[in-house]
């Protein structure tokens, strides 16, 4: 092995952290309040309380962290590199606590202190790095990294604002900037030493040697930021890397001098507008440009951090694919498969056939969905004003895979593995997959599809290069921190082996039938709905009846995803109680969370029609307690940790075929919730793992969708044939949820009349009878219990474990522990 000489002793592996008894620990907050925060006890505040305690847990981290890192570099791992334009991490503190397990020492250390632990967690902002399940699964992925002990960097971008902040006026969502960082982020380290040119436009030389120069129009640094994430009993703990974009040049002091202080710090302004916010609003020029400039930015500096990183061990720059895995989270960060190149032959000196042979071994791509419309394209004419050293190495991509498939004579359309179509937009989407070793779907159908549909002349060519990676969910943060009542009973039923073996939890199994074990099971249940219950009234001032059934569809709000479809059965449910309102129902609260893109106006439009629901419903005095609509605004990860484990049922209701994966439904799946769901995605693996008898599945498959959408679908007709349908769209198109504007909803309407492209009146007769099924059997308490834990039970197959050592083996080749 060509390594270079090593000057760290060697470090034994992975041995858990050191034991924390209270009264250290007590001692480390009151010094931490004294000389970090500069608080007195008598004068601090809880935030201040909350601080000190998150530095002192810290601490612990830190030292782990340093171990895990120098056991890297003594023993040369191979290391993996996660970029992804998101990470949901959520709170920190608690995460930490749980995975060293801390949690008894800082309890008793607060307690001893006059304070709360659970209020000094609330304390912490959630960090605005994503959006939904992209960014989430990521974050389970690094605790998992962590957890199986495989060294690796998560890189990603330090957004100062993130998403937005979503509050609702007057039932319309409305974006106001996140202020996460408005006191500071306790978990992270600023990295000022670590800090690489990222350039923009400006032209391309080439020298008389035909050495290639890259002449800038703009340079910005990308300065990092690094948080340690610690796995299981700490015995590793990895590295999240963001970068944050901060000018080459602060000010320019001869304009200021001038007094045109608006200008001189403009440049400044600029560079920082690329770390600002997380997908700026696409659908002018100047948010496209924007978008592209943050997905390079970001991947570039990764790249030249960990070419950096690999020099400073390795000689050969050749050997690269042998000690750097490198996994693209969808398209976002495609632009890698170009700017290594670029680094190889540009910086490296390396040949472009050199480069992309290294570029292919190292890079894999994850692919989270089929619709074309999210396998992101760029527009030549904007990616060579921005990046024009990368369109030339991408039409160089091009040129030659064209003329290897040529060669090797294998019948394909040639538009389908092209990158640049019509000369006027390159496919993101293809370049990742040239550019790559593995190519990976996120449940066994999403794989199939991905063959089939968007990748099938790739996979004809390449029939070994697309594997499947079924998606999981960290077990700690979604069962083990999330849900304590439950943690308990798992504990003292069968012990602690789950935690990091989940698949551990089918010894539950038999118990499902035991009377006292399903007593203690729904008063687990009970105490988590009595604490979102008293959230809902916190947040929206609506009173719900924790004994009700509690039915959450908690997920970014798209066409796609059907929320639709939930608010129209809804409404149905609620026209039957009006009309009958002495029959034998079971009370249900219907629970929403989401946020719609800013630019997304039928998603806005669709929050507006639920939040105007809401308002009617739950002010009807005829109904009562039988239905309620919260609509709860704002949805993020700690809200996630409240709703999840109280969920009675999951509605996971796309169109059949468009949902990738999805992770919502594990982790409601395995806090006990009845899953009610079209065959789609990870659902398909759920109802294997559960059995048929412990979900509700309704509706289309992918391939009725798919012969529906070719032969035509003629909604009208599906809409006259079924009176309760009629009977719904007619009410919204009549204002009754919109008495001050009737014709709000109408274009909603219109799109279910005469497109309904997501097949939302198709699947609406067999979702509303699934509907009724899902009321009777909740009637019956034993029965809905039993099936409850049978869901958690046999859902320990979706753990980020399980993925990541699926990961490890069929795409990275790393060793796990």
């Amino acid at each position: 092995m060509n390594v270079k000489p090593d000057t760290q002793a060697a470090v034994a592996t992975g041995a858990e952290p050191r034991p924390l008894d209270a009264d250290v620990l007590k001692r480390a907050i009151v010094e931490k309040l004294a000389y970090v925060v500069g608080k007195d006890p008598a004068h601090a505040t809880v935030r201040d309380w909350s601080t000190a305690l998150s530095m002192a847990v810290r601490d612990h981290v830190v030292d782990s962290w340093f171990e895990a890192t120098r056991r890297g570099y003594t023993t040369h791992k191979k290391r993996v590199y996660y970029l992804s334009m998101e990470f949901l991490i959520g709170r920190l503190l608690n995460d930490a606590v749980a995975n060293l397990q801390l949690e008894e020492a800082v309890r008793s250390a607060m307690t001893d202190l006059g304070l709360d632990y659970d209020t000094l967690v609330k304390q912490e902002s959630d960090a605005a790095l994503g959006n939904g399940g992209l960014g989430r699964l990521a974050a389970c992925f690094l605790d998992s990294m962590s957890t199986v002990g495989i060294p690796a960097f998560g890189y990603g971008i330090r957004y100062e604002h993130g998403l937005f902040r979503q509050r609702f006026h007057d039932g319309w969502q409305v974006e106001e900037p996140e202020d996460w960082l408005v006191s500071g982020h306790v978990w992270e380290f600023e990295r000022l030493e670590v800090a690489y040119p990222v350039k923009f436009g400006g032209h391309i030389s080439f020298d008389s040697r035909g050495k290639t120069y890259w002449h800038a129009e703009e340079t910005v640094l990308a300065v990092a930021y690094d948080t340690p994430i610690a796995g299981w009993k700490g015995r590793h703990v990895n590295t999240l890397r963001l970068w944050a974009s901060k000018p080459v040049e602060v000010l320019d002091l001869r304009r200021f001098n001038h007094g045109d202080y608006v200008s001189a710090a403009e440049k400044g302004i600029r560079a920082e507008t690329i770390s600002r916010v997380l997908y700026p609003d696409d659908t002018t020029p100047e948010g496209k440009e924007l978008r592209l400039k943050q997905e390079y930015f970001f991947t570039s500096a990764s790249l030249q951090d960990l070419i950096r990183r690999y020099t400073s061990e390795f000689d050969d720059i050749r050997k690269l694919p042998e000690h750097v895995a490198i996994q693209m989270n969808d398209t976002h960060p495609a632009i890698a498969v170009a700017e290594l190149m670029r680094l190889l032959a540009d910086e490296h000196g390396l040949t472009f056939p050199e480069a992309f042979e290294i570029t292919r071994k190292a890079l894999s791509y994850t692919n989270h969905t089929l619709m074309p419309e999210a396998l992101e394209r760029w527009s030549t004419s904007l990616f060579r004003r921005v990046l024009p050293r990368h369109m030339q190495i991408i039409e160089w991509i091009d040129y030659h895979h064209l003329a290897e498939v040529q060669g090797r004579g294998v019948s394909v359309s040639l538009d389908a593995v092209r990158i640049i179509e019509n000369g006027n937009e390159i496919k993101m989407g293809n370049l990742a997959f040239i550019g790559s070793r593995r190519v990976n779907g996120v449940s066994a159908l999403h794989t199939e599809l991905m063959k089939q549909t968007v990748f099938r002349d790739f996979h004809t060519l390449y029939p070994d290069r697309i594997v499947n990676q079924t998606n999981g969910i960290t077990p700690r943060r979604w069962l083990y921190e999330c849900n304590p009542g439950l943690r308990k009973l798992l504990l003292d039923t069968i012990g602690d082996a789950w935690v990091d073996d989940l698949e551990r939890l089918s010894e539950v199994t038999p118990y499902a039938t035991d009377a006292s074990f399903r007593e203690k099971f729904a008063a687990a249940k009970l105490a988590n709905k009595v604490r979102l219950a008293a959230e809902i009234e916190r947040r929206i001032g609506l009173k719900v009846d924790p004994t009700a059934l509690f039915d959450v569809q908690i997920k970014r709000i798209h066409e796609y995803k059907r929320q639709l479809l939930n608010l129209l059965e809804t409404i149905a449910l609620y026209q039957a109680i009006r009309r009958t309102p002495g029959a034998e129902w079971t009370p249900r609260v219907k629970i929403f969370g989401g946020k719609a893109a800013p630019g997304y106006h039928m998603a806005k439009l669709i929050i507006k029609l639920g939040n105007d629901i809401a308002r009617t419903i739950n002010s009807d005095p005829i109904v009562g307690d039988r239905l309620k609509v919260a609509f709860l605004p704002n949805y993020n990860v700690s809200l996630a940790e409240v709703i999840i484990p109280a969920a009675d049922l999951s509605e996971q209701i796309s169109t059949a075929g468009m949902e990738a994966s999805g992770t919502g439904n594990m982790k409601l799946a395995l806090n006990g919730a009845l899953t009610i769901g079209t065959l789609d995605g990870a659902n398909v693996e759920i109802g294997q793992q559960v059995g048929p008898d412990n979900i509700y599945i309704f509706g289309l498959t992918a391939d009725n969708v798919a012969e529906m959408r070719t032969r035509g679908y003629d909604s009208r007709a599906t809409i006259e044939g079924d009176p309760v349908l009629k009977g719904v769209i007619d009410a919204i198109v009549a204002g009754e949820f919109s008495p001050d504007d009737h014709g709000r909803f109408h274009q909603i309407a219109d799109r279910l009349w005469n497109t309904d492209w997501f097949l939302v009146t198709a699947d609406f007769q067999a979702y509303f009878q699934r509907q009724r099924d899902v009321d009777h059997d909740f009637r019956d308490t034993a029965r809905w219990t039993e099936r409850a834990i049978l869901n958690t039970a046999n859902v320990g197959w979706f753990s980020s474990d399980r993925t990541i050592r699926g990961y490890a083996k069929d795409v990275w080749n790393v060793p796990t522990t």
